[in-house]
This record gives C-alpha cells, structure tokens and sequence, in this order.
C-alpha cells in the first residue's frame, strides 16, 4: 500500500521502520557508508530550506496479527525547488524487482505534474542497483561528480598543520563553528554569489542571499547537521576571499559532509584553497570526537580542487551522479507499462 507520509505527524514506529528500509538499503548498495541513527530523524525528514517544500509517501506492508502497523518497505519524497522536482527512493533490498520502484517513482511524478513542474530530476550513485533502474524508466545523464572520502586514522596531522598555515601575506584564517558571524553574513554572501570553485548541478541549489544564507543556516541545525566554516579573510579590506564548509549530521557522526569550497577570484593563486581545507580538518579534529571520514564531492572537470584533495588524502570513492527527465513523458511511460 502507498500512501502520502508527513514524518511530522508519522508515529515513532514508522520513523525507526523507514530508518531500518534506509540502512538495509546502505548495507546492499554502500557497505563502506556508516549506518545512520535515529536521533533528529525525524527533523532530518520533516524540515525545508527557505523556498522549498518536500511531499514524501510509504509503501508499508499489511498489519501485524496483533494489530500493530506493518513495516515501511519503501520510500519517496519529492523535494519541489525552482523549476524542477527532485526525487528520493528507496525500496528495501527484499522488495526490489517487485514493481514497487516502479509505483513509488510514478506516484512522485503525477504529483511533480499536478504541480505543473516541467522536469523531474534525481541523484544516482554510481555502481549501484539505481543506475540501471532510472535508466531503464528513461532518465538522462545530465551532470556527474565524484565522491572522494578521507579516511582521518591515516592523516599526516603534522604535514596538515603545516599545510594550514601554508597561505599568502595579507590573508588570516578564522573558524568558526554553527556558521559565520552576522557580522560577515554579507561579505560571505558575497563570495558565494561571485564565483564558486565547483559547480554545482541543479538538484542542490546553494544560497547567495544574506537572509537565505541565515534561513538555510538555520534549517541546518533544525535537521540535526551541524555546520562548521572556516573563512580567509583579506586583511586591508575585511572581506571573505574565501571559505569552506563541512556539516557534521547527527545522524551519521562518524563521516561529515563536505560543503561549498570557495575562492574568490580575485584572491586565487595564494594557497588559499588547501589552507582553509586543511585547518578545517584540524579543527574538526578537536570539535568531532567521534568523527572518522569526510566525504566531499567534485566535478570531474575541477582538476584544481581534485589535487588539492588528494594533497589532504582524499581518495576517489564512485561517481556521484544527475539524471532527469520530461514529468510528463515519466507519467506516460510509467502508465503504459502497467
């Protein structure tokens, strides 16, 4: 049975049901991610940036004997942004190739219609079940990174200091825990609207207004993911010539996210990029205890930021992939097949 699910209102039950779906669906198809936990899970699910709303749906299976609600076997949410709605599912590994996939993602899709949205996107890791799946519901590859993670228990922490302090004349670094000061919300702004050293694909829009950046800041520590930023500030004028930002999710604490990495143009060729990364790692180091890994993704083509990783220890992990579609041509093929 699918049915439209507001985690907000969703009973305890169901929450740590879907959690059980998702780490079943870690084990089969990323073994070396950390399971996640059930602590602000359901914040995790329930709270939007500024601008967005998310529509999700179950598949559960019938009731127990004793009368007690059957387990959550499958998931999607729709996350409507811009112009586009992005789509996230999982099926436990137990109900795949049962057309459960199938009714999940067209469920999602009739509504992405209704909402006269014209495209439909979603992320696909490479090397897994999934590729296949959204291609064969006729999905196009638009854009693809690569996931590199960085194992902490073999970092140089010495080389890494020196790397830290490894920046130009005129420039000093700042860390600064649950997201900049106000008092640089726009400077900081700023260097995020200018120039950004990966670019992004649609699926995951970043904010350049002061006030976003706060409401998104926010939303943040609402969902449990707790930012940390390091800045390079350009002494003679104060302004933010560059930054990177890692958020820690309490969901999974032992492997963080790799945010923006930014380096304004006009501030680029002084060491600024690995400086700001590796003092991050360093800080993190004392912030996290019990962090193990960061993950960070980049283009394919951002041959700069690549070296600059692999300089701080990153290894390539898989790609990282973009797929979408016309709504109304998903809609069509999902109903003739059935």
């Amino acid at each position: 049975m699918v049915r439209e699910w507001d985690p907000r209102t969703a009973s305890s039950a169901e929450i740590a049901s879907l959690l059980d779906t998702l780490n079943a669906v870690l084990a089969a198809d990323l073994p070396q991610d950390p399971p996640w936990r059930e602590t602000s899970m359901r914040e995790y699910l329930a709270e939007v940036m500024p601008g967005e709303r998310r529509i999700s749906w179950v598949a559960q299976a019938e009731p127990a004997a004793d009368g007690s609600p059957g387990a959550i076997l499958g998931h999607v949410h729709v996350l409507l942004l811009g112009d586009i709605g992005v789509l996230e599912v999982l099926v436990h590994p137990a109900e795949r190739r049962t057309g459960l996939g199938r009714d999940l993602v067209l469920t999602a899709a009739r509504r992405v219609y209704q909402e006269g949205f014209q495209s439909i996107g979603v992320e696909v890791v490479g090397d897994t079940p999934a590729v296949a799946f959204y291609e064969s519901l006729g999905f196009s590859k638009e854009y693809v990174e690569t996931r590199s993670v960085l194992d902490l228990s073999g970092v140089d922490w010495a080389e890494l200091s020196e790397m830290a302090t490894g920046i130009g004349a005129g420039y000093h670094l700042e860390f600064h825990p649950g997201g900049p000061p106000d008092e640089l919300i726009e400077t900081y702004a700023r260097a995020k609207a200018e120039v950004r050293d990966v670019e992004d694909g649609e699926l995951r829009p970043s904010s350049y207004d002061p006030q976003r950046l706060r409401d998104s800041l926010d939303c943040l520590h609402r969902r449990g993911m707790k930012p940390y930023i390091v800045l390079a500030l350009h002494e003679q004028t104060g302004e933010v010539a560059g930054l990177t930002e890692v958020v820690v999710p309490v969901q999974h604490p032992t492997r963080a996210d790799q945010y923006d990495t930014i380096v304004v143009q006009d501030h680029r060729g002084y060491g600024i990029d690995r400086a700001i990364k590796a003092r991050m790692l360093m800080e993190l180091r004392s912030a996290e205890a019990e962090l193990t890994e960061v993950q960070t993704w980049n283009a394919q083509a951002n041959e700069a930021m690549l070296k600059v990783n692999a300089e701080l220890g990153y290894r390539p992990d898989r790609e990282w992939c973009e797929y979408s579609i016309d709504v109304a041509e998903l809609v069509h093929r999902l109903d003739a097949g059935r």
